[in-house]
C-alpha cells in the first residue's frame, strides 16, 4: 500500500472524528446554556402572591414594633434580657430591608436596614438617658431620632415618589415616632395603662403604615405579582 496515501486517508479520518466530537460536545454546552437561560426566565417569570406579600410586609413592622415595646420594658427595669431583645430588634431592621432587595436591589435594602439601625440605636440613647434623667443628651437623641426619621422617609420616597409622596411618608414617620415616644415616657413614669393605650394606637398606624408600603411596592412592580386580592365588590 502506498504510504502516502494511507497516512492521507488516516489524517482525514482523524479531522472527521474530532470535527463530529467538537460538533457532540458544541451541541451539549449549547443545550446547557439554554437550560441555564430558561431556568434564569423562569426565576423571573416567578411571581409573588400580593396577599401573601401584603400580609408578610405587616408581620415584619409588627414585629418592629413588638420588639420595640419589649426594649422599652427591658431597658426602663434593667432586666437581663436587655442585650438578647435589642439584638433580636435589629434583627428586624434586616429583615425589612432584605424584603425590599428584590425590587430595589440589594444596596437599596442594605442602606434601608442601615437607617433602621440607626433609628433603633437613636431609640436607645433616648430611653437610656430617659431613665438616667440626662436631659441635654435626652433632647440632643430626640432630634436626631426625628431627623433619622425624615432621612428614612425621604429614601422611600426616591425609591418609588409615585406612590410614596414624601409629604405622606414624612407624615407617618412623624407618627410613628410620637406614638412611641409617648408608650415610652408613660411607661417610664409608671402610668402602664396609658402605655399599653399608647402602644394600641402604635399598632393601628404600623398597620397603615405597612399597607402603604406593600401597596405601593405592588403599584409600582405589577407584573411581580398575582392580583389575588379581593374587593368588597367581588365578595
Amino acid at each position: 500500500m502506498n504510504t502516502t496515501k494511507f497516512r492521507t486517508k488516516l489524517t482525514h479520518k482523524t479531522i472527521a472524528i474530532a470535527i463530529t466530537a467538537i460538533m457532540i460536545l458544541g451541541t451539549i454546552a449549547l443545550a446547557s446554556t439554554l437550560g441555564q437561560v430558561n431556568a434564569a426566565h423562569d426565576n423571573q417569570d416567578h411571581k409573588t402572591s400580593a396577599i401573601a406579600f401584603h400580609d408578610a410586609m405587616r408581620k415584619l413592622w409588627e414585629d418592629h414594633i413588638t420588639w420595640t415595646r419589649l426594649v422599652i420594658v427591658s431597658v426602663l427595669n434593667g432586666l437581663p434580657d436587655t442585650s438578647s431583645t435589642v439584638d433580636r430588634l435589629l434583627q428586624n431592621q434586616a429583615d425589612i430591608g432584605n424584603a425590599i432587595k428584590p425590587f430595589y436591589g440589594d444596596t437599596a435594602g442594605n442602606q434601608l436596614t442601615s437607617l433602621l439601625h440607626d433609628h433603633i440605636a437613636i431609640a436607645a440613647e433616648i430611653l437610656t438617658d430617659a431613665k438616667a434623667g440626662n436631659t441635654v443628651a435626652l433632647n440632643d437623641a430626640i432630634a436626631r431620632w426625628y431627623a433619622n426619621a425624615n432621612d428614612i422617609a425621604t429614601f422611600l420616597h426616591n425609591a418609588n415618589p409615585k406612590h410614596w409622596s414624601l409629604d405622606m411618608i414624612q407624615s407617618m414617620m412623624k407618627t410613628h415616632l410620637d406614638l412611641t415616644l409617648a408608650e415610652a415616657v408613660a411607661y417610664l413614669k409608671g402610668d402602664y395603662n396609658g402605655s399599653v393605650k399608647s402602644y394600641e394606637q402604635v399598632h393601628l398606624e404600623i398597620l397603615g403604615m405597612s399597607d402603604t408600603l406593600s401597596s405601593g411596592i405592588i403599584a409600582q412592580f405589577p407584573r411581580s405579582f398575582t392580583h389575588d386580592f379581593v374587593t368588597a365588590e367581588e365578595n
